[in-house]
């Protein structure tokens, strides 16, 4: 990281307002009616009007209903800044990061963010979007021969990444079933879980494969819903509804795999790259850190990103989620509200909306004991982009 300029930034811009519709199985609204509802509840939880709001970061999503054209349908006028962003999983970090940027430089006062999605279809409806949803990327030189092979989709090449990684330092299914389990442990915890129902490794190993590694129990959620965040400076953040939650940190990492031999696919993440800029931004070191709100649209990758973060040597994340570190009672609580695996999913917000509730400390029979350094984490691609950003209820 370069010197001076993150670190000056650091601790200027704080999250004021969380906004979540119901979540889930919830069906009968668009994702762009979603957004609004998330909006004006993450507006409303700051104790601001919407014409307080002068700057608007939205996000795809699978279904494609984020867009700038929100400000419209919210009535918004004379905006500063209307970005729609996309870096998949990894956009929720980066829109932290862009308003964190707008506010602390004096850009905007006050800016949202917002992700929706609605790809899951009413029952006896027809199929929905999320099923239907691939990746545009083009068919050539070695992708293009995964894809004519009809090795496409997140699915299976998660699995690749995963058996690699098994193959390299013996991690093992068993290993990847103490990550569901311990997040399902929390889940069963939180009123905002879609699967509360306990889970043990017995579960985990008998339910049905995916694509060989993974099982079901190794894979997301599909979610609709909405949440919106109210980003401010600091000092404006200390006079609002809740309290603050101050950014101290950020950072992106984007390998660019090239998928051919001696490439690190499976092995290396942009977390290494992303966390070591947002927690050299912060000031801290894995050691300080007390919650991790960790991207999770598979079991593995949360794995390698504990990996890449530091919070135990390159090989060892098995192991360290086998020890029970990762759930209630444990030394490092991740993903307190179940994550994307047993909470809901909805990309990056998902692990961002529970760092500031954790955060705030409301996060009531969830509460992690801790919570001075909160480290929140986005995955995009397989493995490809990622964003790291780290939250505290300290001022700087």
């Amino acid at each position: 990281m370069p010197d001076g300029d993150a670190r000056d930034l650091s601790g200027a811009a704080a999250v004021a307002g969380l906004g979540i519709t119901e979540v889930g199985k919830v069906y009968g609204q668009t994702s762009a009616q979603l957004a609004a509802d998330a909006v004006l509840r993450a507006v409303a939880d700051a104790g601001l009007r919407i014409a307080d709001i002068d700057g608007l970061l939205t996000s795809n999503g699978i279904t494609g209903g984020g867009s700038f054209l929100l400000a419209d349908t919210l009535g918004l006028r004379d905006l500063r800044l209307n970005v729609t962003l996309s870096a998949a999983g990894a956009t929720a970090s980066a829109a932290v990061q862009y308003g964190a940027l707008a506010v602390a430089t004096g850009m905007c006062n006050a800016v949202v963010y917002v992700h929706a999605d609605a790809p899951l279809a009413a029952p006896g409806a027809s199929a929905s979007a999320a099923y239907a949803f691939a990746p545009s990327s083009p068919l050539e030189g070695l992708r293009g021969v995964a894809r004519s092979n009809r090795l496409h989709g997140a699915n299976p090449l998660y699995a690749l990444a995963t058996r690699r990684h098994m193959e390299r330092y013996g991690t093992t299914t068993e290993h990847l079933g103490a990550i569901a389990v311990a997040q399902r442990a929390w889940a069963s915890r939180s009123p905002l879980a879609t699967m509360r129902d306990p889970i043990t490794l017995a579960d985990h190993q008998a339910s049905r494969w995916i694509a060989e590694p993974l099982r079901l129990l190794d894979c997301c959620l599909v979610s609709n819903g909405g949440i919106a965040f109210v980003i401010t400076s600091a000092e404006r953040a200390r006079d609002l509804a809740q309290p603050p939650v101050y950014v101290w940190g950020w950072g992106q990492g984007h390998p660019g795999y090239s998928m051919e031999r001696g490439c690190e696919f499976g092995l290396v993440s942009g977390a290494g790259m992303s966390g070591a800029a947002a927690m050299g931004m912060a000031g801290i070191k894995p050691a300080d850190v007390d919650v991790c709100e960790l991207y999770d649209c598979y079991t593995f990758t949360v794995l390698i990103t504990l990996e890449d973060y530091g919070f135990c040597a390159k090989g060892d994340g098995g192991p360290f989620a086998a020890s029970g570190a990762l759930g209630p009672g444990g030394s490092l609580p991740t993903n307190t509200g179940g994550g994307q695996l047993s909470g809901y999913y909805l990309w990056g917000v998902t692990p961002l909306s529970e760092a500031v509730i954790q955060a705030r400390g409301q996060g009531g029979e969830r509460q992690a004991p801790a919570r001075d350094m909160v480290l929140v984490s986005g995955n995009g691609g397989v493995l490809d982009y990622h964003g790291t950003i780290v939250l505290s209820p300290h001022p700087k």
